[in-house]
Protein backbone atom coordinates (compact mmCIF):
# COMPACT_ATOMS: atom_id res chain seq x y z
CA UNK A 1 0.00 0.00 0.00
CA UNK A 2 1.12 3.59 -1.09
CA UNK A 3 0.52 6.70 0.55
CA UNK A 4 -1.78 8.70 -0.99
CA UNK A 5 -2.13 11.96 1.35
CA UNK A 6 0.91 14.33 3.05
CA UNK A 7 0.09 16.44 6.30
CA UNK A 8 3.13 18.97 6.68
CA UNK A 9 2.89 21.12 9.50
CA UNK A 10 3.58 24.95 9.01
CA UNK A 11 5.39 27.05 11.89
CA UNK A 12 8.86 26.13 11.90
CA UNK A 13 8.46 23.26 9.50
CA UNK A 14 8.56 25.25 6.33
CA UNK A 15 10.50 27.63 7.25
CA UNK A 16 13.70 27.44 9.39
CA UNK A 17 12.95 27.54 13.42
CA UNK A 18 15.94 29.49 14.11
CA UNK A 19 14.89 32.37 11.98
CA UNK A 20 12.91 34.33 14.77
CA UNK A 21 9.10 34.55 13.74
CA UNK A 22 7.95 31.72 15.96
CA UNK A 23 9.45 33.82 19.19
CA UNK A 24 7.97 36.61 17.85
CA UNK A 25 4.43 34.94 17.81
CA UNK A 26 5.29 33.23 21.03
CA UNK A 27 5.99 36.89 22.61
CA UNK A 28 2.24 38.01 20.49
CA UNK A 29 0.89 35.38 22.41
CA UNK A 30 2.31 36.38 25.61
CA UNK A 31 1.38 39.86 25.00
CA UNK A 32 -2.24 38.98 24.39
CA UNK A 33 -2.35 36.99 27.66
CA UNK A 34 -1.03 40.04 29.71
CA UNK A 35 -3.08 43.19 27.78
CA UNK A 36 -6.27 41.33 26.81
CA UNK A 37 -6.82 38.81 29.67
CA UNK A 38 -4.92 40.98 32.53
CA UNK A 39 -2.94 37.87 33.48
CA UNK A 40 -0.18 39.10 35.84
CA UNK A 41 3.24 39.28 33.56
CA UNK A 42 4.81 37.31 36.05
CA UNK A 43 2.95 33.54 35.45
CA UNK A 44 2.34 34.52 31.74
CA UNK A 45 5.61 32.19 30.65
CA UNK A 46 4.64 29.53 33.08
CA UNK A 47 1.24 29.49 32.43
CA UNK A 48 1.49 29.59 28.58
CA UNK A 49 3.75 27.09 28.35
CA UNK A 50 1.83 24.94 31.13
CA UNK A 51 -1.48 25.08 28.88
CA UNK A 52 0.53 24.38 26.01
CA UNK A 53 1.54 21.28 27.43
CA UNK A 54 -2.05 20.05 28.84
CA UNK A 55 -3.92 21.38 26.36
CA UNK A 56 -2.05 21.08 23.20
CA UNK A 57 -2.21 24.61 22.77
CA UNK A 58 -1.85 27.60 24.86
CA UNK A 59 -5.51 28.74 22.96
CA UNK A 60 -7.25 25.77 23.76
CA UNK A 61 -6.10 26.40 27.67
CA UNK A 62 -7.20 29.80 27.34
CA UNK A 63 -10.39 29.07 26.40
CA UNK A 64 -10.54 26.58 28.80
CA UNK A 65 -9.98 28.86 31.89
CA UNK A 66 -10.60 32.37 30.77
CA UNK A 67 -13.41 33.72 28.34
CA UNK A 68 -11.06 33.83 24.73
CA UNK A 69 -12.64 34.35 21.44
CA UNK A 70 -10.63 32.62 19.30
CA UNK A 71 -11.05 34.35 16.31
CA UNK A 72 -10.12 37.67 18.27
CA UNK A 73 -6.94 35.69 19.10
CA UNK A 74 -5.82 33.81 16.20
CA UNK A 75 -6.22 37.28 14.52
CA UNK A 76 -3.62 39.69 17.31
CA UNK A 77 -0.79 36.70 17.78
CA UNK A 78 -0.51 36.00 14.17
CA UNK A 79 -0.71 40.33 13.20
CA UNK A 80 3.69 39.79 12.64
CA UNK A 81 5.45 41.20 9.30
CA UNK A 82 6.15 38.20 8.09
CA UNK A 83 8.19 39.82 4.99
CA UNK A 84 10.99 40.11 7.74
CA UNK A 85 11.32 36.81 8.23
CA UNK A 86 10.07 34.68 5.28
CA UNK A 87 11.14 34.89 1.91
CA UNK A 88 10.60 33.17 -1.50
CA UNK A 89 11.89 29.25 -1.47
CA UNK A 90 11.61 28.09 -5.13
CA UNK A 91 13.90 25.00 -4.07
CA UNK A 92 11.48 24.03 -1.38
CA UNK A 93 8.51 24.69 -3.99
CA UNK A 94 10.26 22.15 -6.60
CA UNK A 95 10.55 19.34 -3.78
CA UNK A 96 7.09 19.65 -2.96
CA UNK A 97 6.24 19.95 -6.38
CA UNK A 98 8.17 16.34 -7.34
CA UNK A 99 5.98 14.47 -5.30
CA UNK A 100 2.78 13.25 -7.05
CA UNK A 101 0.75 13.21 -3.81
CA UNK A 102 -1.66 15.70 -2.17
CA UNK A 103 -0.39 17.24 0.23
CA UNK A 104 -2.10 19.94 3.08
CA UNK A 105 -1.54 21.70 5.64
CA UNK A 106 -2.65 20.57 9.01
CA UNK A 107 -1.47 23.19 11.63
CA UNK A 108 -2.68 24.52 15.17
CA UNK A 109 -2.69 28.29 13.62
CA UNK A 110 -5.31 29.39 11.81
CA UNK A 111 -5.84 29.59 7.99
CA UNK A 112 -5.49 32.52 7.21
CA UNK A 113 -1.64 33.18 9.04
CA UNK A 114 -1.27 29.63 7.17
CA UNK A 115 -1.69 31.22 3.58
CA UNK A 116 0.11 34.47 4.53
CA UNK A 117 2.99 31.96 4.90
CA UNK A 118 2.57 30.04 2.07
CA UNK A 119 2.42 33.12 -0.20
CA UNK A 120 5.47 34.66 1.09
CA UNK A 121 7.34 30.86 0.95
CA UNK A 122 5.78 31.00 -3.19
CA UNK A 123 4.63 27.54 -2.12
CA UNK A 124 1.10 28.11 -2.22
CA UNK A 125 -0.21 26.09 -4.89
CA UNK A 126 1.46 22.91 -4.25
CA UNK A 127 -1.27 22.02 -1.33
CA UNK A 128 -4.74 20.99 -2.22
CA UNK A 129 -5.79 22.79 1.42
CA UNK A 130 -5.36 23.50 4.99
CA UNK A 131 -6.38 21.86 7.76
CA UNK A 132 -6.02 24.58 10.65
CA UNK A 133 -6.95 25.18 14.32
CA UNK A 134 -10.91 26.00 13.59
CA UNK A 135 -11.42 23.29 11.28
CA UNK A 136 -10.66 20.79 13.73
CA UNK A 137 -12.08 22.60 16.93
CA UNK A 138 -12.33 21.58 19.39
CA UNK A 139 -9.38 19.90 19.49
CA UNK A 140 -5.64 20.23 18.07
CA UNK A 141 -2.97 18.74 17.71
CA UNK A 142 -1.64 16.45 19.22
CA UNK A 143 -5.19 14.67 20.40
CA UNK A 144 -6.29 12.07 18.05
CA UNK A 145 -9.79 13.63 17.12
CA UNK A 146 -8.06 16.13 15.49
CA UNK A 147 -6.34 13.90 12.99
CA UNK A 148 -9.77 11.95 12.34
CA UNK A 149 -11.02 14.82 11.19
CA UNK A 150 -8.24 16.21 9.39
CA UNK A 151 -8.68 12.60 7.55
CA UNK A 152 -12.21 13.47 7.16
CA UNK A 153 -11.46 16.52 5.69
CA UNK A 154 -9.10 15.42 3.46
CA UNK A 155 -11.28 12.48 1.88
CA UNK A 156 -8.81 9.69 3.12
CA UNK A 157 -10.76 7.25 5.50
CA UNK A 158 -7.14 4.91 5.86
CA UNK A 159 -4.66 6.50 8.13
CA UNK A 160 -2.65 4.28 6.86
CA UNK A 161 -2.08 5.71 3.30
CA UNK A 162 -1.23 9.40 5.26
CA UNK A 163 2.12 10.97 6.44
CA UNK A 164 2.58 13.49 9.14
CA UNK A 165 5.37 15.64 8.64
CA UNK A 166 6.27 17.64 11.80
CA UNK A 167 8.94 19.45 14.03
CA UNK A 168 7.59 18.08 17.47
CA UNK A 169 8.15 14.31 18.54
CA UNK A 170 4.80 14.97 20.25
CA UNK A 171 2.69 15.96 17.17
CA UNK A 172 4.96 12.61 15.48
CA UNK A 173 3.99 10.54 18.43
CA UNK A 174 0.69 10.98 18.44
CA UNK A 175 0.22 10.50 14.87
CA UNK A 176 1.74 7.30 15.11
CA UNK A 177 -0.81 6.22 17.43
CA UNK A 178 -3.27 7.06 15.04
CA UNK A 179 -2.26 4.64 12.63
CA UNK A 180 -0.72 7.66 10.56
CA UNK A 181 3.37 7.41 9.30
CA UNK A 182 5.36 9.84 10.81
CA UNK A 183 8.37 12.34 10.28
CA UNK A 184 10.31 14.66 12.24
CA UNK A 185 11.43 17.48 10.61
CA UNK A 186 14.69 19.13 11.96
CA UNK A 187 17.07 16.59 13.31
CA UNK A 188 18.67 14.34 11.01
CA UNK A 189 19.05 11.42 13.71
CA UNK A 190 16.59 8.85 14.09
CA UNK A 191 13.55 9.48 16.83
CA UNK A 192 11.65 7.09 18.81
CA UNK A 193 8.38 8.64 17.97
CA UNK A 194 8.67 9.10 14.79
CA UNK A 195 8.96 6.61 11.90
CA UNK A 196 12.27 8.64 10.24
CA UNK A 197 13.67 12.06 10.74
CA UNK A 198 15.14 14.44 8.48
CA UNK A 199 16.44 18.21 8.17
CA UNK A 200 16.63 19.00 5.18
CA UNK A 201 13.74 19.25 2.60
CA UNK A 202 15.76 17.46 -0.28
CA UNK A 203 16.12 14.35 1.63
CA UNK A 204 12.34 14.01 1.44
CA UNK A 205 11.80 12.74 -2.03
CA UNK A 206 14.11 9.88 -1.45
CA UNK A 207 12.85 8.95 1.69
CA UNK A 208 9.29 8.75 1.08
CA UNK A 209 10.19 6.84 -2.31
CA UNK A 210 11.82 3.93 -0.06
CA UNK A 211 8.20 3.89 1.30
CA UNK A 212 5.65 0.87 0.39
CA UNK A 213 4.23 -0.09 3.59
CA UNK A 214 3.25 2.05 6.61
CA UNK A 215 5.78 0.12 8.79
CA UNK A 216 8.86 1.91 9.93
CA UNK A 217 11.33 -0.33 8.55
CA UNK A 218 9.89 0.97 5.13
CA UNK A 219 12.10 4.45 5.78
CA UNK A 220 15.35 5.38 5.36
CA UNK A 221 17.78 7.77 4.49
Amino acid sequence: MFYSTLFIDLDDTLYPAQNGLWQLIKERIRQYMRERLGIPAEIVPELSQRYFLEYGTTLRGLQANYSVDMLDYLNYVHDVPLQDYLAPNPALRAILDSIPVRKFIFTNADAAHAQRVLTHLGIESCFAGIVDIVAVAPYCKPMPEAFEIARALAGEPDPRRCVMIDDLPRTTRAARACGLCALLYGQAQPHPDADAAFDDWSLLPALLNGRNGCTPKTFGL
